[in-house]
């Protein structure tokens, strides 16, 4: 789904909008959602600048666009920093997953902090709940939210 894609504004009725992170990356784009597809499983789509014709042929193989479809119903999109942008890594943004422990929220906390900074650790919090927050290895903040039976 990630080619050429065409979208006008009669194209999105009756299409359910959804909110989702769109990560940037240095140059990495494609071990970081490789990655991710390996922690969340789904359907992956790439598409590179040199897809789309872009004019530096030092970035022709880096990501212009990803996309991560998960089992989940989760929606992941990246990309590797155009040139002449600047990279900013993290700071303003976290990626924060929620749901009961059937949803294997424990076993996708375990495999981003694989290589990665864990902050607090998955334990029980004083809601309830189990919470932890960590920085995995591409410098990604995340936090995982197991909700625990009233």
């Amino acid at each position: 789904m990630c080619g050429k894609v065409s979208v006008g504004r009669s194209s999105l009725r009756g299409m359910t909008s959804k909110l989702n992170p769109y990560l940037t990356f240095d140059g990495n784009a494609r071990e970081a959602v490789e990655f991710y597809r390996d922690v969340f499983g789904g359907e992956l789509a790439i598409s590179t600048f040199g897809e789309f014709g872009g004019p530096d042929e030092s970035i022709k193989d880096k990501i212009m666009h990803a996309q991560l479809e998960t089992p989940q119903g989760y929606t992941l999109m990246a990309s590797d920093t155009a040139p002449g942008m600047p990279f900013s890594p993290g700071g303003t943004i976290t990626v924060s997953i929620s749901g009961d422990g059937e949803d294997g929220l424990r076993d996708f906390w375990a495999k981003l902090a694989e290589g990665g900074t864990v902050n607090v650790p998955l334990e029980k919090q004083m809601w309830g709940d189990e919470f932890g927050q960590l920085v995995d290895r591409f410098g990604v903040p995340w936090m995982v939210n197991v909700v625990q039976p009233k």
